[in-house]
């Protein structure tokens, strides 16, 4: 066994982030003995794979909730960096490098993980193109420092790294996963409890239980998955025992189930309208303005929601419980303008079966504020591409702030700097960049909050995003399920003791 060497300390410590916590359909959910006894499990998850199941894509949280694929760090319930492949981890002087010492541990081909492979796995995902949303802005490289030791390091100091390392696009194969071109295979060669064995496009993917993985052995002995886009499929197939676990059940479906099968949980999930504005009828500033006067969130969550959502107040939700004494109000808005019946198309996706509704909503009221207005509808996998190269003049998107890292500014600079990689909006603004930077710049976590709250009132200043409403997710569970996963962050939904 390796030992971790002296004066290697557990890493970044943040204040807790969420007022709920990791937990589970049953009982003894944290028991990871690995008996193995029991049966395969059926799931059906909301997003089919995008990408091909790269983890360099939202197809990289496919492979966390199935407990496939792991990186150095993982999440805890508060928001803190803790132990996954990473026994323990220091910080160098100078804050630009941090060292992390490995834990023994085997890939799913039979390989060791060593220095080695973590840190070209790394260095794969700062190569990738486009970049992971978790490394915008960051210029990461890695190094093997001996057999059982990395080294990462960043241009500049970067106070939250083993909270960045936890984002599933930062998960480590072994070499034999990377192909031509900066593709990834991975098909047994990650080191969850899970391996993934057999995909079926992007309808359905095989799991068998990993017996050498470093955490205990799994009790359920696989996983059968399912995509299943349409909501209200999904809650059909929990109801008629077809699935043991629907993902993200529609809430106008929860009254057809039992009520000892749904289960909610507080999340860091918003909805919003987020407005082109680098091409179109929003480059206008006081168009921008006229679209947010005119709509009314309470209507949304009510009308909607039904009660899974509350009216939003900014970008960072009540589940955030720091933020509410936090929040300043956003300064600089334009004057609206009158619309004209400006013809204007809002793009969403019907995975999430609020999104159609909410963006027929918005489309009354809009149209209501003088605003000509089409929908266009597809599901996520078939609108990311023309989402991402501006053919939409506003998109309703359903997103969980600290979904990326758990830390609250990273999520601003991948979602609303100029060189973010998942800006919805486009925007870029100078002062919104320096704020970010500013922000992302504190470490601690205090000061580290309040900076991006000021970050927050100049995004929501420029009306480039109009957050919407705050989210409750809702799971289908089977009764006779055990240890099911509900994740505040939605980065985990099996794990080792989740069986039945």
């Amino acid at each position: 066994m390796r030992s971790p060497r002296p004066g290697l300390i557990a890493g970044l410590l943040l204040a807790p982030l969420l007022s709920g916590c990791f937990s589970s359909s049953g009982d003894d959910s944290s028991d990871s003995s690995g008996s193995g006894s029991g049966g395969r499990l059926s799931v059906a998850l909301a997003f089919p794979p995008a990408e091909n199941y790269s983890p360099y894509g939202q197809d990289a949280f496919v492979l966390s909730r199935l407990g496939v694929a792991e990186g150095l760090t993982r999440l805890d319930a508060n928001g803190t960096a803790v132990p996954a492949l990473a026994e323990s981890w220091s910080s160098e002087p100078g804050g630009k490098s941090w060292v992390f010492t490995l834990r023994d541990a085997k890939f799913q081909d039979g390989t060791d993980v060593t220095a080695k492979a973590v840190a070209a796995a790394l260095t794969h995902a700062a190569a990738a193109a486009p970049a992971p949303t978790v490394l915008s802005g960051v210029a990461l490289t890695a190094q093997a420092v001996g057999d059982d030791r990395v080294e990462v390091a960043t241009a500049t100091a970067d106070p939250v790294l083993p909270l960045r390392l936890t984002n599933p696009s930062l998960a480590v194969f072994s070499p034999k996963a990377y192909g031509e071109n900066g593709k990834v295979n991975p098909v047994r060669t990650a080191t969850g409890p899970f391996e993934l064995t057999k995909t079926t496009g992007d309808t359905a993917a095989t799991l068998d239980r990993f017996d050498d993985y470093w955490g205990g052995r799994a009790q359920a002995s696989g996983i059968d998955a399912k995509f299943v886009s349409d909501g209200t499929a999904r809650a059909n197939a929990l109801r008629t025992g077809n699935v043991d676990i629907a993902e993200a059940v529609p809430v106008a479906q929860v009254a057809s189930l039992k009520k000892d099968t749904v289960h909610e949980i507080n999340t860091a999930r918003n909805t919003s309208l987020y407005l082109n504005t680098q091409a179109g009828v929003f480059k206008d500033a006081g168009l921008r303005a006229a679209a947010r006067e005119a709509i009314d969130t309470s209507t949304v969550a009510k009308g909607v929601f039904e009660g899974y959502a509350e009216p939003a107040q900014g970008l960072y939700g009540p589940a955030l419980t720091w933020a509410a004494g936090k929040r300043t109000e956003p300064t600089g808005r334009a004057k609206a303008t009158s619309p004209r019946g400006r013809s204007i198309t809002i793009a969403t996706y019907d995975d999430r079966p609020e999104l159609p509704e909410t963006a027929q909503v918005l489309q009354q009221q809009l149209k209501k504020a003088g605003f000509t207005v089409k929908l266009e509808v597809r599901t996520y996998a078939r609108l990311e591409s023309d989402l991402l190269a501006k053919k939409f003049d506003a998109a309703v998107v359903s997103r969980n702030m600290m979904l990326d890292t758990g830390d609250p500014v990273t999520v601003l600079a991948g979602d609303y700097t100029c060189d973010g990689s998942y800006n919805l909006s486009f925007l870029c603004d100078k002062d919104v960049d320096r704020l970010v930077t500013v922000a992302g710049a504190e470490s601690d976590p205090g000061r580290r909050q309040d900076a991006a709250m000021k970050a927050e009132a100049a995004i929501l200043g420029t009306d480039a995003v109009i957050p919407l409403v705050h989210l409750k997710v809702v799971a289908g569970i089977g009764t006779s399920v055990k240890g099911a996963v509900l994740d505040p962050y939605e980065r985990g939904f099996v794990g080792t003791g989740t069986r039945r």
